[in-house]
C-alpha cells in the first residue's frame, strides 16, 4: 500500500478469509446500507472487510493513475499479505471491485480459492462511453461542487433491482472525488484472453437495466472465465437472494479449487 492507508476490520474468529471490496465513490458502510454486505450469510469464516484507497475510512493520494483497477489490485494483495499471509482466501467485489479482483487474480493465481464478481462494470466495447461520463462528472464536481453531481446521480433511473435501496452520497472527499473519477475513467478489465487464463470457480452476480454495469458484461465473463455461473437480479427480492447464493458458491467452489 506503501503512499495510502487502508481502513479495515475483520470479524469471525476461525475459517477461512473471506475479502468483500465495494464499488466506485462507496465504502464498506455504504455498501451495507445498499445491500451489498454479500457477505453476511457465511458461517465458519473471517470476513475481512475494507475501504479502498481514497474511499471511506483510507487515505488517499491524488494522482489519478493511483486508482486504476491494477494499482487497487495491488492494494488489495499487499492488505492480504499482512492480514492472511500466505492463505488462500475467497474474494467478493461489486463493480470496482469486480475489476480489482480480477487484476488481483491474474497478478497471483493461486491466491484466491473463489471469486464472486458482482455487478460487473462497463468493460472494453462498452468503457468509452462510460470514461466520456466520468471526465464530465469530474469537470462537474470542479466547476460546481459534489453536491450538483449528487443532483444529478438522484435524477437518473437507477436499476429495478435497487428500487428499495437508500438514497445514499458519495462516501470520498470532495478534493479527491474528481481525481477518483478520472483514475476510473483510465482503467479497465484486463483483456479478455487474461480472463480467460483465470481457473477459479467464479459467481457472476448481475442487475438488469444498469448502463454502468450492463448484463452483457456479466455474461461475457460467464464465457471467458473456466469455471463461473451468472445469476441475473430482476427485482429487490432477486438482490435479497444474493448473500445465500454466494456463501454456497464460497462452500461449493472451495471444493472445485482444491480438486
Amino acid at each position: 500500500m506503501g503512499d495510502a492507508s487502508l481502513d479495515f476490520e475483520t470479524s469471525g474468529e476461525e475459517g477461512p478469509v473471506v475479502v468483500q471490496l465495494h464499488g466506485l465513490t462507496s465504502s464498506r458502510d455504504r455498501d451495507a446500507h445498499l445491500g451489498l454486505d454479500l457477505a453476511r450469510a457465511l458461517r465458519g469464516h473471517r470476513v475481512l472487510r475494507y475501504d479502498a484507497r481514497g474511499h471511506g475510512g483510507s487515505s488517499g493520494t491524488p494522482r489519478p493513475e493511483h486508482y486504476h483497477w491494477s494499482r487497487l489490485a495491488e492494494d488489495l494483495l499487499a492488505l492480504l499479505d499482512e492480514v492472511a499471509p500466505g492463505e488462500q482466501v475467497h474474494g467478493i467485489g461489486p463493480s470496482m471491485g469486480a475489476g480489482t479482483l480480477l487484476h488481483a487474480a491474474l497478478a497471483d493465481l493461486d491466491r484466491f480459492a473463489t471469486l464472486c464478481l458482482v455487478v460487473p462494470p462497463t468493460a472494453w466495447s462498452t468503457r468509452p462511453a462510460q470514461r466520456e461520463r466520468y471526465l464530465a462528472d469530474a469537470a462537474l464536481i470542479e466547476a460546481e461542487g459534489v453536491g450538483a453531481f449528487v443532483h444529478q446521480a438522484s435524477t437518473a433511473p437507477g436499476p429495478p433491482a435497487l428500487a428499495d435501496a437508500p438514497a445514499t452520497e458519495p462516501t470520498v472527499a470532495e478534493e479527491l472525488l474528481p481525481t477518483i473519477l478520472r483514475g476510473a475513467a483510465a482503467t479497465d478489465l484486463p483483456d479478455p484472453e487474461q480472463v480467460g487464463r483465470i481457473p477459479v470457480p467464479t459467481l457472476v452476480l448481475a442487475w438488469e437495466d444498469d448502463p454502468s454495469h450492463p448484463v452483457s458484461t456479466a455474461v461475457a465473463l460467464g464465457e471467458l472465465l473456466p469455471v463461473s455461473r451468472v445469476v441475473v437480479a430482476q427485482t429487490p427480492y432477486g438482490l435479497m437472494a444474493w448473500p445465500g447464493l454466494v456463501a454456497e458458491h464460497v462452500a461449493v467452489g472451495a471444493g472445485l479449487r482444491r480438486g
